[in-house]
Parts: structure tokens; sequence; C-alpha cells
């Protein structure tokens, strides 16, 4: 079968006589890498489509002429569409906010000093009453601070003695 063209390269391939129209089976098909480009250092890379190639080497080079040639880029990143893990729909209430996010803020650590103290007599509770060198160096150390005052800020935490 000859096919005549003004353009010189078609009249020289030489096709087949027969038109032999067989589908590839699947297996036989490139894969498909999802392609990210970066704008300008320290940008993000945002996902700007899909190329299908035989290796990731041939995919960043078919993303480099797809998606890098008009637009400003100074990074591809080509990842296998089959390596894209993702999430299922029905686990959506993984993304429902925390209500209780006091610990982002100085006011939710008022109340830490008198919890750590809390848990310290309720652990002197619990334990035998054996005396051990750092109980009594504490009862020495008590005592010799029960003549200053404490100095107790808004919070109501202790900040220090005078």
């Amino acid at each position: 079968m000859k096919i005549q063209s003004l353009d010189p390269r078609i009249n020289r391939i030489e096709l087949p006589e027969e038109n032999n129209n067989t589908r590839i089976p699947p297996m036989d098909q490139w894969q498909t890498y999802e392609v990210f480009h970066q704008q300008a250092r320290g940008d993000q890379h945002k996902h700007v489509g899909i190329v299908h190639a035989p290796n990731p080497e041939m995919a960043l080079l078919f993303a480099k002429e797809q998606y890098a040639r008009r637009s400003q880029c100074v990074n591809l990143w080509v990842v296998r569409t089959a390596d894209v893990y993702a999430t299922s729909y029905d686990d959506a209430d993984i993304f429902e906010p925390a209500f209780d996010k006091s610990y982002r803020e100085s006011w939710g650590y008022k109340d830490t000093r008198q919890l750590i103290e809390k848990f310290k007599k309720e652990k002197e509770m619990a334990s035998p009453a054996t005396p051990t060198s750092s109980s009594i160096s504490e009862e020495n150390h008590s005592s010799e601070e029960t003549s200053k005052k404490k100095v107790v800020g808004k919070s109501g935490i202790i900040i220090g003695k005078k």
C-alpha cells in the first residue's frame, strides 16, 4: 500500500499491503506515570498530568517534553500510577478535626504543675512509707522554704518564691 503525500517523509514509508488492525493485549501497554512539577525552588510540586512510558527514565523524558517545555519548571517528579496509595472514602472519619486543641496554646498548660503535684502525691500514697534519700532531701528542702512566700502568676501557676 503506497500513500501519496506532499510530505516526502510519508512517501518514503513502506507500509505493509495488508491492513493489520489487531489490538495489543493489555499487558503490552506502557505504564502510566503521574507527573509533578515545581515552578520555582522552594515551591511545592503540583500534579500536572499523566504520561505513558515503558520505564521511569522515559517517563521523565516524556514529562519534560510534555509539561516543562512551555511553562517555567525547575524540577520534575514522575511516579508510577500503580504506586500511588490513597485513602478509602469509607475512612472519612480520620479527617475530622480534633475539638480539644488546647495543647497548641500556652493556656492549655496552666494546670500542668498542679497535675504533676497531684500525681506525685498519689504515687507517694501508693508506695510504702520507707524513706529514700531523695525524699529525705526533699523534706529538708521543703522545711527551709516554708518561711518564704510563694509568688503566683495570673494563671495560678507558682512562678517563684520571695
